[in-house]
């Protein structure tokens, strides 16, 4: 079966994003301050915070990379369960929320800076905005996608319109407006998910037909994937979110702790249902286009449905990758406006200056996303990378902040740090993957260790000697 493109599933989608753009107006006229740019003012509840927190967790990343590129090109139990990475991660972000909300920092390098100095902050800014903008190129590339399939606009094209709309909803009210748009969202793609299912199974000819219509290796434990190849897709989501700076600011931004506390209790909720029924959907996508882009998968199915649940479906993906796009790059900016700017080269600036510079830097770092998702082959390819660059340098440090502050050294947390970003972006492209490993196998274990073991010694060295009887 050929995609075929249907514009008025385009009708949904704009209506959504009619709405959206609108949220973003009134957002721009509550948005005063670089707190409010940022957290939202801290003023967010239960509800927002769990809507905040799926929506932008479960982006492009999920509706055309991750679960879904794994459940067309794999296999459905290995899509399935790369969501329990999510999960595991977010039962560690509940259990840290409480010292998280004291910390009273607004973002991660503020955090690492507090422990780990100025080396720490520097570096940890430089890394997470360089994934960050590769996160948001493929949510550009994502727009393409539902264009194409609604439209027939080339992808390339489509992903410039995506990447003009994702900067101005980023630019218009900060967290402000993501924060809300990405409630609404998150509603919009559960429900789109539980009505499309039947629909799908139904046109894909039910389990039977489908089953019958993949290679039968789509039915292994680990699909056409060898367990060492599935643990190099599972861990980067995993080392990601643990430290991804998207969930601690909305952590931070919750209004009181019991209403933070429900929210990421609803988050893991509606991440089950949605690490679930997305791979479903891309398995089916197999039986029924067995020679798409995998990123494709989700999309593709909304032209086989009635049109009312292929809109509804295609704008809750399209609601998704919107907001985690906007997330992604109103938080690369807010590192250097915030963390760069006033940290180090004007620590007098005033709230006003660095609530502009954020804005502009939204629309310079949303185009340079635009670039660099050119360059990559594949969605996955691209959100592996970003992942495993900001797990390996992030993630340990950070998570080593929270778990053992008092055994960790300056020199400890710096020389893991540093060594788990050279591995990350060295590994597989200068070094070509010595031994068959991939890069998150390697940087983010040596990272780990390399804390723990210097954070001892040098932590012994300084210890006073005991005094002598």
């Amino acid at each position: 079966m050929a995609v075929q493109s249907d514009v008025t599933l385009l009708y949904i989608v704009a209506g959504y994003l009619a709405v959206m753009l609108g949220v973003g107006v009134w957002a721009y006229g509550e948005t005063e301050t670089a707190e409010d740019f940022m957290v939202a003012g801290r003023s967010l509840g239960a509800v927002v915070i769990a809507g905040t927190l799926l929506a932008t967790w479960m982006g492009s990343g999920t509706v055309t990379g991750g679960a879904n590129s794994i459940a067309y090109d794999n296999g459905l139990i290995p899509a399935i369960l790369m969501g329990t990475a999510s999960l595991i991660g977010i039962g560690v972000l509940k259990a840290l929320a409480p010292r998280i909300r004291r910390f009273d920092k607004l973002t991660v390098p503020e955090m690492i800076g507090e422990e780990l100095g100025d080396e720490g902050r520097i570096i940890s800014l430089l890394v997470i905005a360089f994934a960050y903008v590769g996160i948001v190129s493929y949510q550009f590339i994502g727009i393409g996608f539902v264009l194409n399939v609604t439209t027939g606009l080339s992808v390339t094209h489509g992903t410039l319109l995506g990447t003009a709309l994702i900067i101005a909803l980023a630019a218009m009210g900060g967290l402000m407006s993501v924060a809300y748009t990405d409630a609404i969202s998150a509603f919009l793609m559960l429900v789109g998910l539980v009505i499309a299912v039947p629909f799908v199974f139904f046109e894909a000819g039910g389990w039977s037909g489908i089953t019958a219509d993949v290679p039968a290796t789509h039915l292994d434990t680990f699909g056409n994937l060898s367990f060492l190849e599935f643990f190099a897709l599972w861990a980067p989501p995993l080392l990601l979110i643990l430290a991804d700076q998207n969930m601690y600011q909305r952590i931070i931004a919750g209004e009181t702790d019991d209403g933070t506390n429900a929210g990421l209790i609803a988050w893991f909720v509606g991440a089950i249902a949605t690490m679930t029924l997305v791979p479903l959907i891309a398995f089916a996508s197999r039986a029924m286009f067995p020679a798409l882009d995998p990123g494709m998968a989700l999309i593709a199915t909304t032209t086989t449905l009635p049109t009312w649940v292929g809109g509804i479906l295609l704008a809750a993906a399209t609601a998704f990758i919107i907001t985690t796009g906007s997330s992604y790059l109103l938080s690369a900016c807010t590192n250097l406006s915030q963390d760069l700017y006033k940290g180090f080269i004007n620590p007098d600036a005033p709230d006003d200056r660095i609530f502009w510079l954020t804005r502009i830097l939204v629309v310079v770092l949303g185009l340079f996303a635009f670039v660099l998702g050119q360059y990559f082959p594949t969605i996955l390819e691209v959100q592996m990378y970003s992942y495993t660059a900001y797990g390996a340098a992030i993630t340990p440090p950070l998570l080593s902040i929270f778990l053992f502050r008092d055994r960790l050294t300056k020199i400890g947390g710096l020389t893991g740090m540093v060594t788990g970003a050279v591995l990350a972006v060295s590994w597989d492209t200068v070094l070509g993957s010595p031994y068959g490993l991939d890069a998150v196998i390697v940087a983010a274990p040596i990272g780990c260790v390399l804390i723990v073991l210097v954070s001892y010694l040098t932590s012994a060295r300084s210890s006073p000697s005991p005094t002598k009887a």
